[in-house]
C-alpha cells in the first residue's frame, strides 16, 4: 500500500526477506484443467506479497510491535533513506538555486547511486530501480512542462489510483486490505463470513483510502497555486509520518480481530 513512484509520500517497504524468491506458481497442465487453480494460486500469492510489503508480516507472526519491527516493515534504514532523500534533495536544490535542471538532475543521480550501492553490498536492487524509474518519470514531466511542481505529478496519479481502488473495493464488499491480509494469514476469503473480521478489514481499507484522499486534499491546492516549497514540504510530512502510525494501527486491529476469532474457535 505503498505510493510508488512518489518516493517521499510512501516508502516501498520490502518484504522481511527480500532476497528470498517468491514460490513458483503451479505448473500449467497441458489439458488446461488447472488454469483456474493456477490463477487462484498466483492471485493468492500476489495478495499475500502485497500484505507483506505493506508491513503486515510482524503482526501476522505475532512479533511485538516495536520500533525495530516498524522500521523493518518499511524497508529498514536503507528503505527510509531511499524513500526520503531524493525528494528532499529536489526540494532543497530548487529552493536555493531556483533552477529546474540542476534540481532534477540531483535526485535522479542519487537514485542511480542507490542502485550502485545496493549492488556493491549484494542486496536486491529492485526497490532502488523502481524508485529511479519514478524519479525519471517525474523529472521528464517537469522538464517537458518547465514547471517544478510537475515533478510531483506522478504522486498525485498514484495517490488517486490507490485511493480509488481501495474505496471501491470496500464499497463493493471486497476490501483490498481484507484480501491481502486474508491470503497472508492463510484465511483466503473466509474472513468475509466472519462479521468482526469483515468489519475491521473494511474499516482498515477505508482508513488507507482516506490517507490517500487527505494527501490529495492538502497537496493539490498547493500544486495548482505553484507553491513548490510548501508542496514539497507537505509531501514529506504526509509521507512516512502518516504512513507509520496507520501501519501500527493496522497491525493492532488485524492482530486483535484474528486473536479474538481464534479464541472463539477454541471455546
Amino acid at each position: 500500500m505503498t505510493d510508488a513512484p512518489e518516493q517521499p509520500d510512501a516508502p516501498a517497504p520490502e518484504a522481511p526477506a527480500p532476497d528470498t524468491p517468491a514460490p513458483d506458481a503451479p505448473a500449467a497442465r497441458n489439458d488446461g484443467t488447472s488454469g483456474g487453480s493456477e490463477a487462484s494460486a498466483v492471485f493468492a500469492e500476489g495478495m499475500a506479497a502485497a500484505a507483506r510489503r505493506a508491513g503486515f508480516t510482524p503482526a501476522a507472526e505475532g512479533e511485538p510491535i516495536s520500533g525495530r519491527a516498524l522500521l523493518a516493515a518499511m524497508g529498514g534504514i536503507r528503505g527510509l533513506v531511499e524513500a526520503v532523500i531524493p525528494g528532499l534533495v529536489f526540494l532543497i536544490t530548487y529552493t536555493f538555486i531556483r533552477q529546474l535542471i540542476p534540481a532534477l538532475i540531483a535526485p535522479v543521480a542519487i537514485g542511480a547511486a542507490f542502485i550502485v550501492a545496493r549492488r556493491l553490498v549484494r542486496q536486491t536492487v529492485t526497490p532502488a530501480v523502481g524508485g529511479l524509474v519514478g524519479l525519471i518519470v517525474s523529472a521528464v514531466l517537469a522538464l517537458f512542462t518547465g514547471k517544478a511542481e510537475d515533478f510531483y505529478l506522478p504522486g498525485f496519479w498514484t495517490n488517486g489510483a490507490y485511493g480509488a481502488a481501495l474505496l471501491i473495493s470496500a464499497l463493493v464488499g471486497w476490501p483490498l486490505v481484507g484480501l491481502a491480509v486474508g491470503f497472508l494469514m492463510g484465511d483466503g476469503v473466509s474472513w468475509r463470513a466472519h462479521a468482526s473480521k469483515r468489519r475491521v478489514l473494511t474499516i482498515l481499507t477505508l482508513c488507507w483510502a482516506g490517507l490517500f484522499a487527505v494527501r490529495l486534499a492538502v497537496q493539490l491546492p498547493l500544486y495548482f497555486s505553484g507553491n513548490v516549497e510548501w508542496l514539497g514540504a507537505a509531501k514529506l510530512l504526509m509521507g512516512i509520518p502518516l504512513y507509520a502510525p496507520l501501519l501500527v494501527i493496522s497491525w493492532l486491529m488485524v492482530r486483535s480481530v484474528y486473536r479474538a476469532a481464534d479464541d472463539d474457535a477454541k471455546k
